[in-house]
């Protein structure tokens, strides 16, 4: 089994026991063996094994386990009675959205469980029922002898089930209004928030609380904040996921992301505990931490100000002061480059890029459509103008972010240039437009395009990146287009990473071979995509390094942040700045991609514009390296390498 990187305990500062992975996957095969272990347990006895289940994106990799483990290994869920947290009200059992169609694509229909053993809220009990229907779901849960272990995820307003902001702990199962941030979370999955339903059908906190094991799952910097919370602060109906600390047998589950701001991962010193301060990286992150607690540039902290904040050790083992922030100012500084592909015929020593080869054959891996200039579209323009050989790869098609009036337009003005040119043609285009406007306006909210609708939006989103890539200078035989198949689904939810998806990765990066690889590694994205897109990156590059791949050797690979987060000052080692007219060419060049314009289909939980998302972030990096005493720029782009 999987070992956690860390098990913090609870204490005075952490109020509840956490388990840190490395990554989403080691914690979710863990957590798989360990609800395995009491299925047998209890079947070893003669006993049913009663199981409270989520859904969501935080268990998906724990139930694609147990299926594993039930087809390889033998696991049979022939004695497991499960209850469900949640479902949306009203809501069919067959829709796309519905959670009982999510627990059988993940795993009732993969399994050997008794369909009489499976509990689900009916979303579409009639509302005057509801009452009798949740009272009735309780009952059942008692009679099946309470449950045994309880599987949460959380929500961004620190929500477990659907209890929101203001659920007390006596809260029993019953329908609840969902708050608007929950449901500006789940708009990507109805295709917008107007389709989401306002109301849901939720197990209670104090329904929860009697389950005998909680496990609770959190993946990604996007859940850090609210995991903080639960964490570490004081219980309150708020953030009603705090009741759990009043729970005697809880294990939060978390990846190294979602456990990035609790107080012993980010600030261990402020605790008292143990640091490995000859560990340059954690030094920079102390420093720059200080610095920003205390509001003074690096080279102005004094030895009181590292005392007084828990940095005694620091100081006893690498002071005086002085040369501390004199070194870490310096790695800070050499982190700054104006030319991203190395600076040819210079000495490289303190740059963060290789000088030679010079140009550089320059490959850009974009996630969606726009992510290249969203995500670094400055220090792309730099990579052309400075004369490097530049790439884009766009990973998927992008096409269910695309507005159905935009399929219209765009079908509507092929069957208008037909007409007004008189192409020859096997079908009038004007057939096409009439079909696609007829399926449009008689979609149903969350319906799958048709195949000929899908395919009018991938091709909106790729004459985008063309046309943005044509600004920046980059050639259209350079553009190269995957398509990845885990994402053609028509579906916010997607297939898993397969086989195919690695081999058209590993076919471009050997035709292209590469000195120089920017790939996406924002795990906040809230769709998802990012987060495979990259795995898909990773594994074709372990694949061919195994092989022997030789022009790997000489390869690196730089790893940006998208619109959703940045990377945090002391981690970054690349930061590429921008002038105000190179803000202004990259907003151009986002303008671009037309169908994101305005409103995006899938905004997450920032309403803003994607370029002004992506402004203000290159405007606050630049900010904070202003602050701790380096140069002042309009912006800043920033990168962190991964060392294969």
């Amino acid at each position: 089994m999987t070992s956690p990187l860390a098990e913090l305990p609870a204490t005075a500062g952490a109020r509840l026991p956490v388990s840190l992975y490395a990554d989403s996957e080691q914690a979710s095969a863990a957590v798989a063996a360990q609800i395995a272990d009491l299925i047998r347990s209890r079947a070893a006895e003669g006993r049913p094994c009663v199981l409270g289940l989520a859904t969501g994106s935080s268990p998906t990799r724990v139930y694609e386990e147990l299926v594993r483990l039930h087809r390889e290994e033998g696991l049979s869920f022939q004695n497991v009675i499960s209850f469900n947290l949640d479902e949306y009200y009203p809501m069919a059992p067959g829709s796309l959205q519905s959670y009982v169609r999510f627990m059988r694509e993940y795993l009732f229909d993969h399994v050997d469980i008794k369909p009489e053993n499976v509990h689900i809220p009916d979303g579409t009990v009639p509302s005057e029922q509801v009452g009798e229907f949740c009272q009735r779901y309780e009952e059942q849960i008692q009679q099946a002898g309470g449950i045994d272990l309880q599987l949460l995820g959380i929500g961004r307003t620190g929500h477990i089930g659907f209890n929101e902001p203001g659920s007390g702990p006596a809260s029993r199962t019953r329908m609840i209004t969902l708050d608007h941030v929950t449901r500006t979370d789940a708009a990507s999955d109805f295709y917008g928030e107007e389709n989401v339903p306002r109301r849901a059908l939720t197990m209670g906190v104090g329904t929860i609380l009697e389950a005998r094991q909680i496990v609770l799952l959190a993946w990604g910097e996007g859940k850090a904040a609210v995991v903080k919370r639960m964490v570490e602060g004081d219980v309150t109906d708020t953030v009603p996921a705090t009741y759990l600390q009043r729970h005697p047998a809880v294990q939060v589950v978390l990846d190294e992301a979602a456990g990035a701001e609790l107080t012993p991962r980010k600030t261990p010193w402020l605790l008292g505990l143990p640091c490995d301060w000859h560990d340059a990286a954690l030094v920079r992150k102390a420093v720059t931490w200080l610095a920003r607690t205390v509001s003074k540039p690096i080279l102005k902290l004094t030895e009181e100000a590292y005392n007084e904040n828990g940095l005694s050790e620091l100081l006893a083992q690498s002071g005086p002061a002085y040369d501390i922030n004199i070194r870490v100012f310096n790695e800070l500084q050499h982190t700054i480059t104006g030319w991203p592909g190395g600076k040819p015929d210079a000495d490289d020593a303190h740059r963060p890029e290789r000088a030679a080869p010079f140009p550089k054959r320059v490959l850009i891996f974009s996630p969606h459509p726009d992510d290249d200039v969203i995500s670094m579209g400055g220090t792309l323009l730099r990579l052309v103008d400075q004369g490097h050989e530049v790439h884009v790869a766009y990973q998927t098609s992008g096409n269910i972010a695309v507005f159905d009036d935009e399929a219209i337009r765009f079908a509507e003005f092929v069957a208008d240039y037909d007409h007004a040119f008189r192409l020859p043609s096997g079908e009038p285009a004007d057939n096409l437009y009439h079909r696609v406007a007829d399926f449009l306006k008689n979609k149903q909210p969350g319906q799958v395009d048709s195949d000929e609708v899908q395919q009018i939006k991938g091709l909106i989103r790729r004459g985008e990146a063309k046309s943005a890539c044509r600004l920046a200078g980059i050639p259209d035989a350079n553009a190269h287009f995957l398509d990845l198949p885990f994402y053609e689904t028509g579906r916010v939810r997607k297939k898993p990473l397969g086989d195919e998806d690695i081999r058209l990765t590993m076919e471009l990066l050997n035709r292209i071979q590469p000195q120089q690889i920017y790939a996406a590694g924002d795990l906040s994205d809230p769709h998802g995509t990012h987060r495979v897109c990259l795995a898909a990156i990773f594994e074709s590059i372990n694949r061919l390094k195994a092989s022997g791949t030789a022009w790997l050797d000489d390869c690196w690979v730089w790893l940006y942040r998208g619109a959703w987060q940045e990377w945090d000052v002391d981690q970054i080692e690349m930061a590429v700045p921008l002038s105000p007219a190179e803000l202004t060419r990259k907003r151009r060049a986002i303008f671009k991609h037309q169908s994101q314009k305005d409103r995006p289909l899938f905004p997450g939980a920032d309403q803003r514009e994607f370029w002004q998302r992506s402004e203000a972030r290159n405007r606050t990096t630049a900010k904070l390296y202003d602050e701790l005493g380096l140069p002042e720029y309009e912006g800043i782009e920033a990168f962190v390498r991964w060392a294969f």
